[in-house]
């Protein structure tokens, strides 16, 4: 189990990562803490998708990608032969940049992913609906429509759709790639708020190219690039006062 005196949900311990020969992420050792939000700032390229992707093993699904060192959630190495990565992707959810509704109603988007691990009473469906909704924040404007197709949604509210059908697989963390960067800014709003009430219940790692929107919504602030993690401290920190001149000049527009 993880060690409680440190809080810490997911450590990277000398993390390289290769896509083919290339190498993508250079010994990067983290500690995310549990409900915090961290955020992975850095320059296009820099790798933090990538890392974000390899804390619940999507990046096995590219060909001729491999792991060096170690990602313990919980405790334990996720890449260890015997982990079951469907099991690892159902406790860490993932959230995309473009909102990637099922072409099915919005029931069965929330549903999709409970069905498939056994859950079928209509009963504990629609409880598990409407409950993954209300976190969401969406219940309220979609309850009446139920079983209308979830592509009729606005762009705002797909979004907020994919973390409720991410959430109503009960994960433990939530990794963001760039949530809002599709969104017009009042659905970037509500989702922001969004991220700061979920954390109370969930660890969120959060990738974003938006400076104001990691000062904002974060409590810890990693800064990659070219595929090292340059800094990584609590956010009014490396906001106010980092310790690299790297990081300051990338916060303050200098380069990136």
């Amino acid at each position: 189990m993880v060690n409680v005196q440190d809080g810490s949900v997911i450590k990277t311990k000398k993390v390289d990562f290769y896509y083919g020969s290339f190498k993508a992420l250079t010994d990067v050792t983290m500690d995310f803490e549990r409900n915090r939000v961290t955020a992975l700032i850095g320059p296009s390229g820099c790798g933090k998708s990538t890392l974000l992707r390899l804390l619940n093993r999507m990046n096995d699904l590219i060909d001729g990608s491999r792991v060096e060192g170690e990602v313990l959630f919980e405790g334990q190495n996720i890449y260890a032969p015997e982990v079951d990565p469907v099991d690892i992707r159902r406790r860490i959810g993932m959230v995309f940049q473009k909102p990637n509704p099922f072409p099915k109603s919005i029931f069965n988007n929330i549903t999709y992913g409970p069905r498939l691990t056994g859950m079928s009473k209509k009963a504990d469906l629609e409880i598990l609906v409407e409950q993954s909704l209300r976190q969401a924040v969406l219940w309220d404007e979609v309850k009446d429509i139920l079983n209308r197709s979830a592509m009729m949604l606005s762009g705002g509210q797909q979004q907020r759709l994919c973390i409720a059908r991410a959430l109503a697989m009960k994960p433990e963390v939530l990794l963001m790639d760039e949530p809002t960067s599709a969104l017009d800014p009042i659905s970037t709003a509500k989702i922001e708020e969004l991220i700061q009430d979920l954390k109370k219940t969930y660890t969120i790692i959060i990738v974003t190219h938006n400076m104001q929107q990691a000062a904002r919504v974060s409590d810890m602030t990693g800064f990659f690039y070219i595929g090292k993690l340059i800094e990584y401290s609590a956010t009014d920190k490396i906001f106010t006062r980092p310790d690299v001149k790297q990081t300051e000049d990338y916060i303050t527009g200098r380069f990136g």
